[in-house]
């Protein structure tokens, strides 16, 4: 304003507010003013970093409180904001690197990962009775599409039925399954032979994880607490089977929606991913529990806590049991005769009893009682009688 307008201090006081004083010592400066950091004043820790870097190397977690009454005691009188931004500073010098995570990339129809997890409640299984359960889970990774089974423990049979119902769902077969160390599963980074006759029957590869590697899931780690938080809050159920048909329609729901990272719609990614997936088979690998018992003299068979009946007629016979998530089904091996079929139910301690069991078991009883009551009596001819008594 001075050099180029010519305008005069008193008329560039007037225009900028700024003191007549500034303008004239700026317009006699050989160069611009500038406003450089003041002086830093020494630091009330400066004469004890020593001393907390000593403690840090005997031990590197120990707390900013106990560091704080150490030095107080050698004369610190300052206060506790700046001792933690030093030791945000010093700390990590002594503490062992941290752990760094490469970025994941993931192909369409490559991989589906599974997982375990518990709800926050107990899921009533009806006659006033609660039950623990779990969730098997599973999530494509590229389109992030999820799904999820309700079962009632971890043995393979229960964790097989949920990875069919999950994969029924998304509706197509990945190349390989990512599981991590799992009782069932992999126990000790082997897989188990339930496992792998499993993923054999569907031509599958799999991934078990290196212990405490869940990370290598990630993206199916986080929706467990998006189930726990968006799902299960603020939610009834009445029974498993309301338990499972709310998650199914949650599951459409959120596989609807843009996803927050691909920042695609779920179910459009789905559908392009099927292309590189193989379709699924007619039928699934059965995943019901099999085993064969001679039908005792009280003929009934106890399973998952619970007894159901058998039919009393085949008694000491040997049946074939097979138990799935619906229903206990009991056929005669030597004539293919049904032993038994009943409902499955998850509740515990109670006895099923068939009403046609009952009646062949009350025909039995009735046909002994009355064998008991009319003893045998020897007919003799009516000649030997005619012998005996003279005419």
């Amino acid at each position: 304003m001075a050099k180029v307008e010519r305008r005069s201090q008193r008329e560039i006081h007037r225009l900028t507010g700024i003191h007549r004083d500034t303008i004239r010592r700026a317009l006699a400066a050989d160069e611009p003013p500038s406003y450089g950091p003041r002086p830093k004043r020494p630091s009330k820790l400066g004469p004890f970093v020593g001393e907390i870097e000593r403690l840090l190397d005997q031990e590197p977690t120990l707390s900013g409180v106990r560091i704080r009454e150490e030095i107080e005691e050698l004369g610190y009188c300052g206060g506790k904001t700046i001792l933690d931004d030093l030791l945000r500073e010093l700390r990590p010098r002594y503490l062992p690197p941290p752990r760094t995570h490469q970025r994941t990339v993931y192909r369409p129809g490559e991989l589906a990962q599974f997982d375990l997890t518990e709800p926050r409640r107990e899921i009533p299984v009806g006659w006033d009775q609660l039950r623990k359960g779990y969730l098997v889970t599973c999530k494509l990774p590229y389109s992030r599409a999820f799904a999820g089974a309700l079962v009632f423990s971890k043995e393979f049979p229960d964790i097989a039925w949920g990875m069919s119902r999950c994969l029924e769902r998304l509706g197509a077969l990945p190349a390989k399954l990512v599981w991590d160390r799992e009782g069932a599963i992999a126990p000790r980074g082997q897989p188990t032979e339930p496992f792998l006759a499993f993923c054999g029957q569907l031509a599958l590869g799999w991934i078990v994880l290196d212990a405490g590697d869940c990370q290598a899931k990630g993206a199916l780690e986080r929706d467990h607490r998006f189930v726990h938080g968006n799902f299960e809050a603020g939610r009834c159920f009445a029974n498993p089977a309301d338990f499972q048909d709310q998650l199914d329609r949650w599951c459409d729901r959120i596989n609807e929606r843009k996803h927050r990272s691909t920042r695609a719609i779920v179910c459009e990614r789905l559908a392009s991913e099927h292309e590189r997936m193989r379709p699924l088979p007619e039928a699934m690998p059965s995943t019901d529990r099999r085993w064969v018992l001679r039908v005792p003299s009280q003929p009934y068979l106890r399973f998952d806590r619970n007894d159901y009946s058998l039919d009393p007629r085949l008694v000491g016979r040997r049946v074939e049991v097979r138990a799935s998530q619906a229903e206990v089904i009991a056929v005669a091996l030597d004539s293919g005769e049904l032993a038994a079929r009943h409902r499955r139910v998850f509740a515990g301690g109670l006895t099923f009893t068939d009403p046609a069991h009952q009646a062949a078991l009350e025909e039995l009883r009735g046909e002994r009682k009355r064998r008991r009551r009319e003893p045998e009596v020897e007919v003799r001819p009516l000649a030997r009688y005619d012998a005996l008594i003279p005419a």
